[in-house]
């Protein structure tokens, strides 16, 4: 039989200032870049994203997160960029062009779908057909004027050049890779 004693039981005490170092001290702060400091915010509010999947002719939901509208502080362009919430993973990402139409879902009040050609959330650039979701006609009634806006906006500068919009891909290309390089790191 087996006996242990209350001696052995209370040798190690509890105590009150207990002290841990640190396994490995970090010396240097690691500055985050997104690629929007150079971009000033026309529109934020929170919304829910859904994707057109072709193949299985259904909407999927790409995330729930703050949408925003960001103006390019040198070249003036405008694009949508959205992030998911938890793990601010980019889920849309395109140039708000003037061929883009928005219309309102069917069936609900508080939700825009459009098309767009170049969306380089995923890494490449791909044609994909977004539809977003807000918590009350208020709200996406203030994207929509934002959205149209923008495209106004936007409207001269990529009628400029007809290469323009094979610019933006490239650039969208590049902001993306630089992008998953942050979310790696």
């Amino acid at each position: 039989m087996l006996t242990i004693s209350l001696a052995t039981q209370e040798e190690a005490p509890e105590s009150e200032d207990v002290h841990f170092e640190p396994v490995i001290r970090l010396t240097e702060k690691v500055e985050v870049k997104t690629n929007e400091e150079s971009e000033e915010q026309l529109f934020k509010m929170r919304a829910k994203l859904f994707k057109f999947v072709r193949e299985s002719n259904e909407w999927k939901e790409r995330g729930t997160g703050d949408v925003r509208l960001l103006k390019h502080k040198e070249n003036g362009k405008t694009r949508l960029v959205m992030r998911r919430d938890k793990t601010l993973k980019v889920c849309a990402n395109h140039y708000i062009v003037p061929e883009m139409k928005l219309s309102p879902n069917v069936g609900s009040d508080r939700s825009w779908v459009w098309n767009a050609a170049a969306d380089v959330s995923e890494g490449e650039a791909e044609a994909v057909t977004l539809a977003i979701r807000f918590a009350n006609s208020e709200n996406a009634n203030l994207f929509k004027d934002a959205f149209i806006k923008a495209q106004k906006d936007n409207e001269a500068l990529f009628s400029g050049a007809s290469a323009a919009p094979a610019a933006s891909a490239e650039e969208k290309k590049e902001e993306a890779t630089e992008e998953k390089k942050e979310e790696t790191s």
